[in-house]
């Protein structure tokens, strides 16, 4: 399955950047730097799926205690944290050029930053994972932190921001090219999460099967 996943994740991410750069029209305003915008609004929507994937993986984990579910979180946590890293990266770029300024409280990026440094603190409590009731304490903090996720989509429409608003007229996307090429970036990430996530789910299994392996040989 990882080997599919893969080769669908490496065809959808080829995909996705050719019809960037040589599909989708340049947008008149911003000119080419608004390219920028299909990656990090595709990365946007993967963090917040890996965080929902963390949340319901987290909430499964407390009702029924298995294992797979807390390294489900645990995985898909670590990769809604590098996805949210590109976010907070692509963003600075783009608002350089737009705002003339590298960052700007704006609700939606302080809304992200606080995502960021929320769940980089559950990886942190996930680290020092040993017993079950410390999982439990894990579990409940993702459930927590993923109140976070709908605030910095609604952050948008609920405070007064220049932080542009996806597909409408107001926004970036207005030819039929551009918006076609939203969604193949967007299906594209999504595909290389997926792998991604078979790949860390599986080495953290493995790492489980090991730590349990040298427990017993130390017994």
């Amino acid at each position: 399955m990882r080997r599919i996943s893969g080769f669908l994740a490496i065809l959808g991410m080829l995909a996705a950047a050719l019809m960037v750069f040589f599909y989708a029209p340049i947008e008149k305003t911003m000119g080419i730097p608004q390219k920028i915008l299909y990656f990090h609004v595709s990365s946007a929507w993967v963090g917040g799926l890996a965080f929902l994937v963390t949340f319901v993986s987290s909430i499964v984990y407390l009702i029924k205690r298995t294992e797979g579910s807390d390294r489900l979180a645990a995985s898909s946590a670590e990769l809604g944290l590098v996805f949210t890293t590109i976010v907070l990266v692509t963003g600075p770029i783009w608002g350089k050029v737009a705002w003339g300024a590298w960052w700007t409280w704006d609700p939606p990026l302080t809304t992200t930053l606080i995502l960021w440094f929320m769940y980089a603190a559950y990886l942190v409590l996930r680290s020092g994972v040993g017993t079950q009731a410390k999982r439990v304490f894990s579990a409940v903090f993702g459930i927590i932190a993923f109140i976070d996720v709908p605030i910095v989509f609604m952050s948008i429409r609920w405070w007064r921001t220049i932080h542009p608003v996806v597909l409408t007229a107001s926004g970036f996307y207005r030819e039929p090219e551009m918006i076609i090429t939203l969604l193949v970036s967007v299906a594209a990430f999504t595909l290389l999460f997926v792998h991604y996530l078979l790949v860390k789910y599986d080495l953290e299994d493995l790492s489980s099967r090991l730590d349990e392996l040298q427990t017993r040989m130390g017994g």
